[in-house]
Protein backbone atom coordinates (compact mmCIF):
# COMPACT_ATOMS: atom_id res chain seq x y z
CA UNK A 1 0.00 0.00 0.00
CA UNK A 2 1.34 3.30 -0.62
CA UNK A 3 1.75 5.83 1.82
CA UNK A 4 0.78 9.36 0.22
CA UNK A 5 1.42 12.41 2.30
CA UNK A 6 -0.79 14.97 2.99
CA UNK A 7 -3.94 12.93 1.51
CA UNK A 8 -3.79 11.08 4.63
CA UNK A 9 -3.91 7.80 2.86
CA UNK A 10 -0.99 5.81 5.04
CA UNK A 11 0.14 2.77 6.45
CA UNK A 12 -1.85 1.56 9.59
CA UNK A 13 0.42 -0.51 12.14
CA UNK A 14 -1.52 -2.45 15.38
CA UNK A 15 -5.10 -1.35 14.33
CA UNK A 16 -7.38 -1.67 17.51
CA UNK A 17 -7.72 -5.14 18.64
CA UNK A 18 -5.02 -6.69 16.30
CA UNK A 19 -2.16 -7.89 17.91
CA UNK A 20 -0.74 -9.55 21.14
CA UNK A 21 -4.06 -9.73 22.86
CA UNK A 22 -5.76 -12.96 21.75
CA UNK A 23 -4.48 -13.10 18.30
CA UNK A 24 -3.52 -16.34 16.86
CA UNK A 25 -1.62 -15.77 13.66
CA UNK A 26 -3.03 -19.18 12.46
CA UNK A 27 -6.75 -17.63 12.92
CA UNK A 28 -7.27 -14.87 10.64
CA UNK A 29 -11.12 -14.33 12.35
CA UNK A 30 -9.42 -14.16 15.74
CA UNK A 31 -11.50 -11.07 17.15
CA UNK A 32 -12.80 -10.89 20.44
CA UNK A 33 -16.72 -11.50 20.19
CA UNK A 34 -19.21 -10.05 17.23
CA UNK A 35 -19.59 -13.73 16.55
CA UNK A 36 -22.66 -12.46 14.42
CA UNK A 37 -21.42 -10.14 12.44
CA UNK A 38 -18.28 -12.73 11.49
CA UNK A 39 -20.42 -15.02 10.72
CA UNK A 40 -22.20 -12.99 8.50
CA UNK A 41 -19.49 -11.56 6.71
CA UNK A 42 -18.27 -15.65 6.37
CA UNK A 43 -21.86 -16.14 4.64
CA UNK A 44 -21.23 -13.56 2.00
CA UNK A 45 -18.07 -14.80 0.86
CA UNK A 46 -18.98 -18.09 1.15
CA UNK A 47 -21.92 -17.27 -1.17
CA UNK A 48 -20.88 -14.71 -3.30
CA UNK A 49 -22.83 -11.98 -2.07
CA UNK A 50 -20.14 -9.95 -1.40
CA UNK A 51 -21.42 -6.01 -1.20
CA UNK A 52 -19.54 -3.12 -2.54
CA UNK A 53 -19.40 -1.51 1.02
CA UNK A 54 -19.56 -2.33 4.54
CA UNK A 55 -20.07 0.15 7.63
CA UNK A 56 -19.04 -0.93 10.94
CA UNK A 57 -20.07 1.25 13.37
CA UNK A 58 -19.62 1.16 17.25
CA UNK A 59 -17.95 2.64 20.27
CA UNK A 60 -14.00 3.53 20.11
CA UNK A 61 -11.73 0.56 20.31
CA UNK A 62 -14.31 -1.54 20.09
CA UNK A 63 -12.90 -3.56 17.35
CA UNK A 64 -14.48 -2.00 14.12
CA UNK A 65 -11.24 -1.76 12.53
CA UNK A 66 -9.94 -5.19 13.77
CA UNK A 67 -13.10 -6.86 12.43
CA UNK A 68 -12.44 -5.56 9.13
CA UNK A 69 -9.10 -5.73 8.32
CA UNK A 70 -9.87 -9.65 9.42
CA UNK A 71 -12.62 -9.42 6.54
CA UNK A 72 -10.00 -7.85 4.20
CA UNK A 73 -7.59 -10.96 4.76
CA UNK A 74 -10.55 -13.26 4.10
CA UNK A 75 -11.53 -11.74 0.99
CA UNK A 76 -8.33 -11.74 -0.84
CA UNK A 77 -6.19 -14.83 1.27
CA UNK A 78 -3.98 -16.42 -1.28
CA UNK A 79 -4.54 -20.22 0.98
CA UNK A 80 -7.29 -19.92 2.16
CA UNK A 81 -8.06 -22.85 3.80
CA UNK A 82 -12.21 -22.78 3.07
CA UNK A 83 -14.08 -20.19 2.08
CA UNK A 84 -14.49 -17.41 4.05
CA UNK A 85 -11.55 -18.21 6.01
CA UNK A 86 -8.23 -17.15 5.91
CA UNK A 87 -4.84 -18.82 6.19
CA UNK A 88 -3.08 -15.93 8.28
CA UNK A 89 -0.07 -17.15 7.62
CA UNK A 90 0.67 -15.68 3.72
CA UNK A 91 2.18 -12.95 2.83
CA UNK A 92 -1.14 -11.03 1.48
CA UNK A 93 -2.82 -12.10 5.29
CA UNK A 94 0.28 -10.88 6.66
CA UNK A 95 0.68 -7.26 4.96
CA UNK A 96 -3.29 -7.29 5.46
CA UNK A 97 -2.92 -7.24 8.78
CA UNK A 98 -0.46 -4.78 9.09
CA UNK A 99 -2.09 -2.71 6.60
CA UNK A 100 0.88 -2.95 4.48
CA UNK A 101 -0.50 -4.56 1.03
CA UNK A 102 -0.22 -2.61 -2.45
CA UNK A 103 -3.74 -3.12 -2.92
CA UNK A 104 -4.88 -2.13 0.63
CA UNK A 105 -5.74 2.11 1.26
CA UNK A 106 -6.21 3.93 3.78
CA UNK A 107 -7.61 7.02 4.25
CA UNK A 108 -8.21 8.93 7.70
CA UNK A 109 -8.09 11.91 9.74
CA UNK A 110 -5.02 13.76 9.69
CA UNK A 111 -2.65 14.81 12.52
CA UNK A 112 -3.91 18.52 13.32
CA UNK A 113 -7.24 18.23 10.96
CA UNK A 114 -11.11 18.25 12.14
CA UNK A 115 -12.38 16.60 9.30
CA UNK A 116 -11.19 13.93 6.40
CA UNK A 117 -10.84 16.47 3.27
CA UNK A 118 -12.22 16.04 -0.10
CA UNK A 119 -8.70 15.81 -1.45
CA UNK A 120 -8.41 12.69 0.43
CA UNK A 121 -11.46 10.77 -0.84
CA UNK A 122 -10.22 12.55 -4.47
CA UNK A 123 -7.02 10.70 -4.31
CA UNK A 124 -8.62 7.20 -2.59
CA UNK A 125 -10.62 7.22 -6.15
CA UNK A 126 -7.51 7.40 -8.26
CA UNK A 127 -5.96 4.19 -6.24
CA UNK A 128 -9.22 2.30 -6.39
CA UNK A 129 -9.46 2.52 -10.23
CA UNK A 130 -6.22 1.01 -10.53
CA UNK A 131 -5.96 -3.02 -11.43
CA UNK A 132 -5.31 -4.85 -8.24
CA UNK A 133 -1.45 -5.94 -8.34
CA UNK A 134 -1.80 -9.17 -5.88
CA UNK A 135 -4.95 -9.85 -4.49
CA UNK A 136 -7.35 -9.65 -6.99
CA UNK A 137 -9.26 -6.52 -5.01
CA UNK A 138 -8.77 -3.00 -4.04
CA UNK A 139 -9.48 -2.83 -0.34
CA UNK A 140 -10.51 0.87 1.01
CA UNK A 141 -10.47 0.94 5.14
CA UNK A 142 -11.43 4.51 5.77
CA UNK A 143 -10.80 5.17 9.30
CA UNK A 144 -13.44 7.42 11.42
CA UNK A 145 -15.65 8.28 8.30
CA UNK A 146 -18.22 10.24 10.44
CA UNK A 147 -15.79 13.03 10.77
CA UNK A 148 -15.26 13.45 7.04
CA UNK A 149 -16.51 16.84 5.75
CA UNK A 150 -19.51 17.17 3.54
CA UNK A 151 -17.91 17.37 0.44
CA UNK A 152 -16.08 14.22 0.94
CA UNK A 153 -18.69 12.43 1.73
CA UNK A 154 -20.51 13.45 -1.63
CA UNK A 155 -16.93 12.26 -3.33
CA UNK A 156 -17.41 9.30 -1.98
CA UNK A 157 -21.35 8.73 -3.20
CA UNK A 158 -20.33 9.11 -6.63
CA UNK A 159 -17.91 5.60 -5.70
CA UNK A 160 -20.52 4.41 -4.18
CA UNK A 161 -23.22 5.22 -6.73
CA UNK A 162 -20.96 3.61 -9.62
CA UNK A 163 -19.26 0.56 -7.81
CA UNK A 164 -16.29 -0.68 -9.68
CA UNK A 165 -15.67 -4.39 -9.80
CA UNK A 166 -13.05 -5.93 -7.64
CA UNK A 167 -13.30 -2.52 -5.33
CA UNK A 168 -14.66 -3.09 -1.74
CA UNK A 169 -14.91 -0.27 0.69
CA UNK A 170 -14.80 -0.82 4.41
CA UNK A 171 -15.95 2.24 6.87
CA UNK A 172 -15.93 2.67 10.02
CA UNK A 173 -18.07 5.04 12.62
CA UNK A 174 -18.66 5.55 15.81
CA UNK A 175 -22.24 5.99 14.71
CA UNK A 176 -24.29 6.93 11.89
CA UNK A 177 -25.75 10.84 12.88
CA UNK A 178 -23.03 12.29 10.80
CA UNK A 179 -23.13 10.75 7.68
CA UNK A 180 -25.32 11.26 4.95
CA UNK A 181 -28.72 9.03 4.66
CA UNK A 182 -28.00 7.95 1.04
CA UNK A 183 -24.68 6.98 2.07
CA UNK A 184 -25.56 4.74 4.84
CA UNK A 185 -28.16 3.08 2.40
CA UNK A 186 -25.38 2.13 0.12
CA UNK A 187 -23.62 0.02 2.57
CA UNK A 188 -24.33 -2.91 4.57
CA UNK A 189 -24.20 -1.75 8.14
CA UNK A 190 -22.73 -3.49 11.28
CA UNK A 191 -23.47 -1.79 14.48
CA UNK A 192 -21.21 -3.46 17.02
CA UNK A 193 -21.62 -3.71 20.62
CA UNK A 194 -19.44 -3.78 23.38
CA UNK A 195 -17.64 -7.21 24.25
CA UNK A 196 -18.66 -8.78 27.30
CA UNK A 197 -16.14 -8.31 29.89
CA UNK A 198 -15.12 -11.61 31.10
CA UNK A 199 -14.63 -12.73 27.25
CA UNK A 200 -12.10 -9.50 27.52
CA UNK A 201 -10.75 -10.47 30.86
CA UNK A 202 -10.16 -14.49 29.66
CA UNK A 203 -8.04 -13.26 26.67
CA UNK A 204 -5.83 -10.70 29.04
CA UNK A 205 -5.08 -13.69 31.23
CA UNK A 206 -4.36 -15.82 28.61
CA UNK A 207 -1.80 -13.54 27.20
CA UNK A 208 -0.20 -13.53 31.03
CA UNK A 209 -1.98 -10.50 32.40
CA UNK A 210 -2.73 -11.61 36.69
CA UNK A 211 -6.48 -12.49 37.12
CA UNK A 212 -6.79 -9.29 39.66
CA UNK A 213 -5.50 -6.76 37.03
CA UNK A 214 -7.52 -8.28 33.70
CA UNK A 215 -10.45 -8.18 35.77
CA UNK A 216 -10.18 -4.56 36.53
CA UNK A 217 -8.71 -3.79 32.78
CA UNK A 218 -11.31 -5.55 31.48
CA UNK A 219 -14.00 -3.64 33.29
CA UNK A 220 -12.52 -0.14 32.60
CA UNK A 221 -12.17 -0.83 29.15
CA UNK A 222 -16.18 -0.82 28.76
CA UNK A 223 -16.31 -4.02 26.57
CA UNK A 224 -13.97 -2.46 24.36
CA UNK A 225 -10.98 -5.10 23.22
CA UNK A 226 -8.72 -2.33 21.97
CA UNK A 227 -9.49 0.03 25.23
CA UNK A 228 -7.86 -2.77 27.39
CA UNK A 229 -4.79 -3.49 25.30
CA UNK A 230 -4.72 0.16 25.75
CA UNK A 231 -4.56 0.62 29.08
CA UNK A 232 -2.53 -2.61 29.91
CA UNK A 233 0.54 -1.57 27.26
CA UNK A 234 0.48 2.24 28.64
CA UNK A 235 0.32 3.25 32.12
CA UNK A 236 -0.30 7.13 30.86
CA UNK A 237 -4.23 5.80 30.02
CA UNK A 238 -4.34 4.76 33.19
CA UNK A 239 -2.63 7.62 35.26
CA UNK A 240 -5.40 9.88 32.42
CA UNK A 241 -8.18 7.66 33.78
CA UNK A 242 -7.39 8.03 37.34
CA UNK A 243 -6.32 11.95 37.43
CA UNK A 244 -10.10 12.33 35.84
CA UNK A 245 -11.67 10.27 38.69
CA UNK A 246 -9.74 12.42 41.12
CA UNK A 247 -11.06 15.58 39.81
CA UNK A 248 -14.49 14.51 39.31
CA UNK A 249 -14.54 13.54 43.02
CA UNK A 250 -12.79 17.08 44.02
CA UNK A 251 -15.53 19.06 42.31
CA UNK A 252 -18.52 17.13 43.94
CA UNK A 253 -17.83 19.14 46.99
CA UNK A 254 -16.13 22.55 45.20
CA UNK A 255 -18.12 25.84 45.22
CA UNK A 256 -19.60 26.79 41.85
CA UNK A 257 -16.37 29.28 41.21
CA UNK A 258 -14.28 26.54 41.74
CA UNK A 259 -16.22 24.22 39.03
CA UNK A 260 -16.52 26.88 36.67
CA UNK A 261 -12.40 27.55 36.76
CA UNK A 262 -12.23 24.02 36.31
CA UNK A 263 -14.44 24.12 33.34
CA UNK A 264 -12.84 26.96 31.65
CA UNK A 265 -9.84 25.39 32.17
CA UNK A 266 -10.61 22.33 30.26
CA UNK A 267 -12.38 24.12 27.51
CA UNK A 268 -9.17 25.98 26.79
CA UNK A 269 -7.07 25.50 23.70
CA UNK A 270 -3.38 24.50 24.51
CA UNK A 271 -1.87 26.62 21.51
CA UNK A 272 -2.95 28.87 19.19
CA UNK A 273 -3.11 26.25 16.51
CA UNK A 274 -5.22 24.20 18.47
CA UNK A 275 -8.53 23.04 16.71
CA UNK A 276 -12.08 23.52 18.54
CA UNK A 277 -13.14 19.65 17.43
CA UNK A 278 -9.43 18.51 19.04
CA UNK A 279 -10.31 20.14 22.05
CA UNK A 280 -13.76 19.10 22.22
CA UNK A 281 -11.71 15.13 21.37
CA UNK A 282 -10.00 15.66 24.71
CA UNK A 283 -13.20 16.71 26.62
CA UNK A 284 -14.96 13.49 25.71
CA UNK A 285 -13.27 11.26 27.39
CA UNK A 286 -13.16 12.68 30.97
CA UNK A 287 -16.83 13.08 30.41
CA UNK A 288 -17.31 9.83 29.71
CA UNK A 289 -15.03 8.56 32.62
CA UNK A 290 -17.33 10.45 34.60
CA UNK A 291 -20.35 8.61 33.16
CA UNK A 292 -19.51 5.31 33.98
CA UNK A 293 -18.39 6.26 37.39
CA UNK A 294 -22.53 7.63 37.97
CA UNK A 295 -23.59 4.62 36.74
CA UNK A 296 -21.74 2.43 38.73
CA UNK A 297 -22.79 4.57 41.73
CA UNK A 298 -26.67 4.23 40.92
CA UNK A 299 -26.01 0.82 40.48
CA UNK A 300 -24.57 0.49 43.97
CA UNK A 301 -27.50 2.27 44.92
CA UNK A 302 -29.41 -0.53 44.13
CA UNK A 303 -27.49 -3.25 45.77
CA UNK A 304 -26.02 -4.16 42.18
CA UNK A 305 -22.36 -4.44 42.41
CA UNK A 306 -21.33 -6.99 39.59
CA UNK A 307 -20.26 -6.34 36.27
CA UNK A 308 -19.15 -2.49 37.46
CA UNK A 309 -16.60 -0.14 35.30
CA UNK A 310 -14.73 1.11 38.42
CA UNK A 311 -14.35 -1.93 40.29
CA UNK A 312 -10.94 -0.75 41.89
CA UNK A 313 -12.95 3.13 43.10
CA UNK A 314 -15.08 1.39 45.60
CA UNK A 315 -14.63 4.45 48.32
CA UNK A 316 -15.76 6.75 45.85
CA UNK A 317 -18.94 4.72 44.74
CA UNK A 318 -19.89 3.90 48.30
CA UNK A 319 -19.81 7.98 48.84
CA UNK A 320 -21.89 8.75 45.80
CA UNK A 321 -24.11 6.07 46.81
CA UNK A 322 -24.35 6.85 50.72
CA UNK A 323 -24.48 10.37 50.11
CA UNK A 324 -27.03 11.05 47.20
CA UNK A 325 -30.35 9.77 46.30
CA UNK A 326 -31.15 7.27 43.82
CA UNK A 327 -33.14 10.36 41.91
CA UNK A 328 -30.09 12.75 42.65
CA UNK A 329 -27.50 10.14 41.03
CA UNK A 330 -29.59 9.62 37.79
CA UNK A 331 -29.80 13.66 37.51
CA UNK A 332 -26.00 13.12 37.51
CA UNK A 333 -26.08 10.48 35.19
CA UNK A 334 -28.27 12.77 32.47
CA UNK A 335 -26.20 15.82 33.59
CA UNK A 336 -23.15 13.52 32.15
CA UNK A 337 -24.96 12.16 29.05
CA UNK A 338 -26.61 15.50 28.28
CA UNK A 339 -23.18 17.90 28.00
CA UNK A 340 -21.93 14.43 26.25
CA UNK A 341 -24.70 15.15 23.24
CA UNK A 342 -23.96 18.85 23.48
CA UNK A 343 -20.69 18.22 22.26
CA UNK A 344 -21.76 15.85 19.53
CA UNK A 345 -23.98 18.83 18.35
CA UNK A 346 -20.87 21.33 18.00
CA UNK A 347 -22.03 23.11 21.24
CA UNK A 348 -19.91 26.10 22.60
CA UNK A 349 -17.62 23.78 25.02
CA UNK A 350 -16.66 26.02 27.82
CA UNK A 351 -20.51 27.02 28.24
CA UNK A 352 -21.26 22.86 28.04
CA UNK A 353 -18.97 22.42 30.83
CA UNK A 354 -20.21 25.67 32.73
CA UNK A 355 -23.82 24.03 32.23
CA UNK A 356 -22.84 20.28 34.05
CA UNK A 357 -21.04 22.28 36.78
CA UNK A 358 -24.32 23.60 37.82
CA UNK A 359 -26.31 20.54 37.20
CA UNK A 360 -24.24 17.90 38.71
CA UNK A 361 -25.43 17.47 42.26
CA UNK A 362 -23.26 19.08 45.09
CA UNK A 363 -21.54 16.71 48.23
CA UNK A 364 -20.90 18.16 51.56
CA UNK A 365 -17.25 18.67 52.01
CA UNK A 366 -15.46 15.29 53.55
Amino acid sequence: MRALGRTGLKNTTQPDGVGPMGYNPCMAWSVLGHEWAIELLKQHIRAGGVRHAYLFTGPDQVGKRTLALAFAMALTCAKPPSPGEACGECQTCASMRLGTHPDLSVIRLMEGESEVKIDQVRELQHQLALTPRQAGRRIALLIDFDLASDEAQNALLKTLEEPADRVVLLLTAASTSRLFPTLISRCEVLNLRPVHPEVIEQALVADGEPTESARVLAAISGGRPGAARGLRSDPEQLAQRGAALDDLARLLSANRNERFAAAETWARKRTRAEELEAVRRRVRPRLITWLTLWRDALLVSHDVKTHLANPDRTADLERLAGSLSREALAAGVTAIQTALDRLDRYANIQLTLETLMIDLPRLPAR
